[in-house]
């Protein structure tokens, strides 16, 4: 009887190993790249041929009968790589964003805490409450006097001015511009907001500039950073990095000021340091994975499992064939001709 080759089964999962390794090749040229650059494409390519030769192999001794768990070891090794790389190419592609913005509110939040923490190591006139909401106040009156559409001291940063005066207890100056330029009414603001701090507060030249200082980096970067996070998904992307960079400097540079001049008495700063910058690497992924374990790491790690391990329990799952042949079935005796001698 004529030996059978290939079965429509073999062509099955044939078909199906070649686009799953596929999908993994690319995924681990991606996930290796920040390691070996242009030659992750070479390695993820042996890789892919290797693991479509092993299971090939596994398949036909798996049709003979033949033991495969040697054979299983082997992909399991070499598979491993894949999936090290097809975890960081997903989990990096879809998460980066995320990653980003969340970083990029963190920061927006340090920036107030570090305002909300020298302000209450100042000396100043008045309850914290009170002074929150003068702080709240003078904020917007800033916005106000540089609104483009409606600059100066008009209506409405005069109504904000009577709020102030009256958290205050004080009368306000209304103060003019050095002219009607954008940077004029910039000035006026400042101006206007060391008027009002000067009423409230008790404070060295030296804590009022500090103060001042901190008071313009929280609006600049509350600013910035809700811009950058209405952007398209590319361009928070694109731009972040940077962002986060700056940010972060600038917010380092005005806590260990605050640290300087108000003493360690008084107020305790410790740097902080940002970690986006290792984003798309191994490590990261996994270690952010971990820490920010929930069901986007589950899928990614679902996928991944499915993308170099799938074809290979499908294939150890499926019952062996007898495409060579039953070789424990019963033997079939020849039979010719008996001669019978005559007597």
């Amino acid at each position: 009887m004529k030996k059978q080759l290939l079965t429509i089964t073999d062509l099955f999962l044939g078909i199906l190993a070649i686009l799953l390794i596929s999908v993994s090749f690319y995924q681990t040229w991606l996930g290796l790249d920040q390691i070996f650059g242009g030659s992750s494409v070479i390695i993820a390519l042996v890789l892919s041929l290797i693991l479509l030769f092993l299971l090939w192999q596994i398949r036909l001794n798996r049709s003979k009968g033949n033991s495969t768990s040697g054979l299983s070891w082997i992909y399991f090794f070499f598979a491993a790589f894949c999936f090290v790389a097809n975890f960081n190419a997903l989990y990096t592609r879809f998460m980066r964003t995320d990653i980003y913005t969340t970083e990029l509110r963190s920061i927006n939040k340090k920036f107030n805490d570090l305002e909300t923490d020298v302000e209450a190591k100042l000396n100043y006139t008045g309850d914290s409450k009170t002074r929150q909401a003068i702080r709240s106040e003078i904020n917007l009156l800033k916005i106000q006097i540089t609104d483009p559409k409606n600059p100066d001291i008009g209506i409405e940063a005069r109504q904000i001015i009577g709020r102030i005066e009256k958290l205050i207890g004080k009368k306000v100056t209304p103060l003019k511009p050095i002219n009607q330029t954008p940077s004029g009414y910039q000035d006026l603001a400042e101006r206007m907001e060391e008027q009002i701090i000067q009423m409230i507060y008790t404070l060295s030249p030296e804590e009022k500039n500090l103060i001042t200082d901190i008071n313009n980096a929280v609006l600049k970067w509350n600013k910035e950073i809700q811009s950058l996070l209405l952007l398209s998904q590319n361009d928070i992307d694109d731009m972040a990095q940077g962002q986060i960079y700056k940010s972060l400097t600038e917010y380092n540079k005005l806590g260990n000021r605050a640290h300087k001049i108000l003493g360690d008495d008084k107020f305790k700063f410790i740097p902080i340091l940002s970690n986006t910058q290792e984003v798309g690497k191994i490590g990261y992924a996994f270690e952010h994975a971990i820490e920010h374990f929930g069901i986007f790491a589950i899928v990614v790690l679902a996928g991944c499992v499915l993308l170099d391990f799938g074809i290979l329990i499908i294939i150890l799952l499926m019952p062996n064939d007898s495409r060579n042949g039953n070789n424990n079935g019963s033997r079939t005796t020849p039979r010719g001709k008996v001669l019978i001698p005559n007597n």
